[in-house]
């Protein structure tokens, strides 16, 4: 009998595999449960979040905290100032495999998720369970980025849910370039870098472009720890997170096996770069950054804002080696005063521990410090910083004859023994063994300003030795005597009353009680000396002092200190006396290069600036100059009315009021239309101008400023300023496209030492700009205007020559202001011994 077939019986008889069957489909339910309960629960922690969720579409209005950057009119970065240093990048300038030692570092599977790595993060908790605490972290690159937008550093469930949800918003709308673009220049990396840009510059002082492998590695290897595992505040922490980063890199086929190992060796550099600023002019900056505060306030910082400055690269390099080669060639005509410090130098040392030693000595003004190392009879040894042992000849040395406790120098060492020791702690300047020479940080400062004279910009700006020193900007803070410097504006006046550059006037000896102080007042000359009847073009070339003042009591000093006053001084900073003539009203070295800008463009006061443009951070203009401008061509202007000015003006010229309506009068040379609104006032008479520029010419070609002639050029003029006791010494100069201003002197207000009057002090500065800043420059001089002549005149009398007297000398006039015949009598010819009724003695 056969047995009848059951459906169960095969399962019954295997009740193993039922078994296994049922756990299976029991684990499936349970897995379909758990997914099922897990989307229901992230749609549930989606709707309660999505409310407070940002809108990731806002990701592109980000605005990356970029500082202040101010630039030179030619585009050359000057300074970057704020908190966080940030250079912003694209995606495409980023070198590959900078994008690749980060991805390597920090998400390896950045191009393949959708900003979770899911994969990632279940290896990370399997790791963290392992060690028994937190060890990897599972977020990606988007994740990082999300955070770092969008939400506080808090750490709990609800800002990594937030965090998930956003990155997966962000990828869903935004390339993989353009979230690492973000991340790459958002992320910190320590000492104050912000991004990849900044960060190539902190550590390494190169562009993204200039990396290798292993500063690549560095940087990547910064976000794990940013504030410990940089390489200037851990290098050997530093040191093993790039390893790791290189491993990963090898790992992932990102570089070769050869790429690795060069890098791994490569030394960790441990040192912080500053911006790479083109243009060395601190003092301009700190100009910038004190307006933009002012005008913006604090949000200059971090707007990334850009300042196009009136600052011309080279003019200002030029400007700022020609002050430091002065006051370096002053000081050592005043002696040696001893080394900054000593150190023991017990046993011969190395380099960096030399270097090390001598980093406690800051580099002041691109003078480096050097220890001497060993003096032999006529040369010394020294160790100069970052360039090494260098050895002095006596030629090098001989210059530093003793600084004696009266301001003189004491007799000429013998021996380099005399002068240094070991140990001594020097300056040096150079940038080679060849070149290099021993000087000391000057005590002295000085001040160089170089203004446009077409529209007043400043085309350089240097307000001291070294800014870092000092940062006291004498060019537009200091306020002191210009002296002789200020006598072209008194003889300005003089010419608007009627004289002439063949005016005679008495120098002799003089005696005042009219001054404001009431204390008689006994002026004299440099030298002490004492000339007689002296042509008035002949005293402002000798400078001479009493001239000055006789002519400025015969004008009337009520009347000249009105008149100086277009020229933009402060009337109430004038003094009330006769003093004025010698030039005792405090100005700032800009202010009197300002003056001189009438001089140099035929009789236009402009003002001053420094600021051509700012743009936000978008790129657009928010304040464009628009300067008003002197137009040589346009004609004579209206001058200042005699009630506002002291008298002198002059009556406009026919197409004046034509011109100020806007009206094309058809200027000579073909110049172009300029609105009234645009052009700067004229203040004094071209004819004026044109005689104090010829008269200053004189100054350089044979009187106080004789020292200029080294230039070879024939359209330059200037006025040199003493003041008493060889106080302050200036120079201020110009041609037809560029005026410029020197001062020299002492912060605490002493004495320079006899002899450093201007001619000798401040001439030669201003001669070492010029020669750079007019270098290949075609010859402008201040152009002739209409009504000037040239006559011939006795060079004794100032009266017009006859025919025949073989003395006669060529002197300009303006158009009729002619001086009479030598025959000439009159009770209106001049006599130059008339002294008034004021004693001669």
């Amino acid at each position: 009998m056969h047995a009848q077939f059951r459906p169960g019986n095969k399962l019954e008889r295997f009740p193993v595999i039922k078994r296994y069957l049922v756990l299976i489909s029991s684990i499936c339910a349970a897995l379909i449960g758990l997914a099922a309960l897990f989307v229901f629960a992230n749609v549930c922690a989606y709707v309660y979040l999505k409310p407070a969720l940002p809108n990731v579409d806002t990701l592109r209005d980000v605005q990356l905290q970029v500082p202040l950057r101010v630039y030179t009119r030619d585009g050359r970065l000057i300074a970057s100032i704020g908190e966080q240093r940030r250079i912003p990048v694209r995606y495409d300038q980023i070198p590959k495999k900078l994008v690749d030692a980060f991805v390597a570092a920090e998400d390896d599977r950045f191009f393949e998720h959708h900003g979770v790595d899911w994969q990632g993060i279940l290896r990370a908790a399997l790791a963290n369970l392992r060690a028994g605490g937190v060890r990897q972290g599972g977020s990606t690159i988007t994740m990082q980025v999300a955070r770092d937008v969008y939400l506080s550093p808090r750490r709990d469930m609800k800002r990594k849910l937030s965090e998930i949800y956003i990155s997966l918003l962000m990828e869903a709308q935004y390339s993989k370039e353009d979230i690492f673009s973000i991340y790459a220049n958002r992320t910190f990396l320590g000492e104050r870098a912000y991004g990849v840009g900044a960060a190539a510059e902190v550590y390494f002082g190169k562009s993204l472009d200039e990396l290798n492998i292993a500063e690549m590695a560095t940087l990547a290897g910064i976000p794990k720890a940013p504030s410990y595992v940089n390489p200037v505040a851990n290098p050997e922490a530093a040191r093993i997170r790039r390893a790791y980063v290189l491993r990963r890199m090898l790992e992932l086929g990102y570089i070769t096996q050869a790429e690795h190992d060069a890098a791994d060796a490569s030394p960790v550099e441990s040192q912080v770069h500053g911006p790479s600023l083109e243009v060395e002019a601190p003092y301009v900056a700190e100009m910038v950054r004190s307006a933009l505060q002012a005008k913006y306030g604090l949000g200059i910082y971090t707007g990334g804002y850009k300042v196009v400055t009136t600052i011309d690269s080279h003019l200002q390099s030029a400007a700022r080696v020609a002050v430091r080669t002065g006051l370096l060639e002053y000081d050592r005509r005043h002696g040696y005063r001893g080394p900054t410090a000593k150190l023991h130098l017990t046993h011969a040392l190395g380099s960096r521990a030399l270097n090390t030693m001598l980093g406690r000595f800051p580099e002041v003004g691109g003078l480096r410090p050097a220890v001497v190392e060993s003096v032999a009879a006529k040369s010394a040894r020294v160790f100069v910083k970052d360039l090494g042992s260098v050895t002095l000849p006596w030629e090098k040395l001989a210059w530093a004859r003793p600084e004696l406790a009266d301001g003189n120098v004491g007799r000429a060492p013998a021996a380099a023994s005399e002068i240094l020791h070991r140990g001594d702690v020097i300056y040096t300047v150079g940038t080679t063994a060849a070149n290099l020479e021993f000087v000391q940080v000057p005590e002295a400062q000085s001040a160089l300003v170089a203004v446009d004279p077409h529209d007043g910009a400043i085309a350089a700006l240097v307000g001291g030795f070294d800014y870092y020193q000092s940062n006291f900007n004498r060019a537009t803070q200091a306020r002191r005597q210009p002296g002789s410097a200020f006598k072209p504006f008194i003889y300005s006046a003089a010419f608007d009353k009627g004289f002439t550059p063949a005016s005679v006037v008495l120098d002799a000896p003089i005696v005042l009680d009219d001054t404001s102080d009431n204390q008689a007042w006994r002026p004299k000359n440099d030298a002490n000396k004492f000339y007689g009847p002296t042509r008035l073009r002949e005293a402002l070339v000798r400078s001479r002092n009493l001239v000055t003042i006789r002519l400025m009591r015969e004008i009337g000093g009520e009347y000249a200190r009105n008149y100086v006053t277009r020229f933009g001084f402060d009337k109430s900073q004038l003094p009330d006396d006769l003093t004025l003539a010698l030039g005792t009203a405090e100005v700032s070295p800009l202010q009197l290069a300002e003056g001189y800008t009438a001089f140099a463009n035929g009789g236009f006061r402009v003002t001053p600036y420094f600021i051509d443009r700012i743009e936000d951070a978008a790129g657009a203009t928010v304040f464009k100059a628009d300067p008003a401008v002197a137009c040589v061509t346009c004609g004579e202007q209206p001058l200042p009315p005699a009630t506002q000015a002291g008298g002198g003006a002059a009556n406009p010229s026919p197409t004046a009021n034509l011109r100020s309506a806007g009206v094309d009068t058809g200027a000579a040379d073909g110049a172009a239309l300029i609105p009234a609104k645009d052009l700067a006032p004229q203040v004094i008479r071209p004819q004026v101008a044109y005689l104090l520029a010829d008269m200053m010419a004189d100054v350089i070609r044979h009187g106080t400023g004789v020292r200029a002639r080294a230039l070879g050029r024939d359209d330059v003029a200037g006025k040199t300023g003493t003041t008493n006791d060889h106080h302050d010494a200036w120079f201020a100069g110009f041609n037809g496209d560029l005026v410029a201003t020197v001062w020299v002197g002492f912060d605490q207000d002493r004495s320079l030492g006899d002899g450093e009057e201007g001619g000798r002090t401040a001439v030669p500065i201003w001669t070492y700009f010029m020669h750079a800043a007019l270098a290949g420059a075609p010859l402008r001089g201040v152009p002739l205007p209409d009504g000037i002549v040239t006559a011939r005149i006795n060079p004794q009398t100032g009266l017009l020559a006859s025919a025949d007297d073989p003395n006669a000398i060529m002197e300009k006039f303006i158009e009729g202001n002619l001086p009479k015949p030598e025959a000439y009598e009159g009770p209106n010819a001049p006599n130059p011994m008339n002294d008034g009724d004021k004693p001669l003695f």
